[in-house]
């Protein structure tokens, strides 16, 4: 039967602005080798996090640092901001959200202040992780803007 209305497919989107980079790049270990689960990561040129799904926020760390999502279609997303960023005890990170917040990807997250991180000798990289996940698809390194689909969660 022919129908007017397809299911929307889960997509993940671009967080932010900036350059997608596998999470074998980063310079973390414990993100490079896939401790906290398969992801990627980006590099990013503006100051606005956005969510990179539909879904439910699920945590935003006390030190700002870090929110976890559930996506719409039950998958946990982990936003991990900055390296050794959880030391800033919150500084420079400006969250628009609480826990059991809806969010899509229009939803602003967090607005960071790169500035601040680099004065702090912070990397800003931005990861996107998917801790009970077992893999992913791979992706390539390349410019992305915030919002842009990246791929596929179905």
């Amino acid at each position: 039967m022919f129908s007017l209305f397809k299911k929307k497919k889960a997509a993940l989107h671009s967080p932010t602005t900036g350059t997608l980079i596998p999470l074998s790049k980063v310079s973390d270990p414990v993100f490079a080798e896939g401790m906290m689960g398969p992801g990627l990561a980006i590099e990013p040129s503006i100051a606005e996090i956005y969510s990179p799904v539909e879904g439910t926020i699920t945590t935003v760390f006390p030190t700002k640092h870090a929110i976890g999502i559930k996506s719409k279609n039950g998958k946990e997303i982990l936003l991990h901001i900055g390296i050794d960023t959880v030391e800033l005890n919150g500084e420079g990170f400006d969250i628009q959200v609480k826990e059991g917040d809806k969010v899509s990807p229009d939803t602003l997250l967090v607005r960071v202040d790169h500035s601040l991180l680099k004065a702090k000798g912070k990397a800003s990289t931005l990861m996107v992780l998917f801790p009970e996940e077992k893999d992913l698809p791979s992706v390539q390194e390349r410019s992305v803007s915030a919002k842009e689909e990246i791929f596929s969660l179905d």
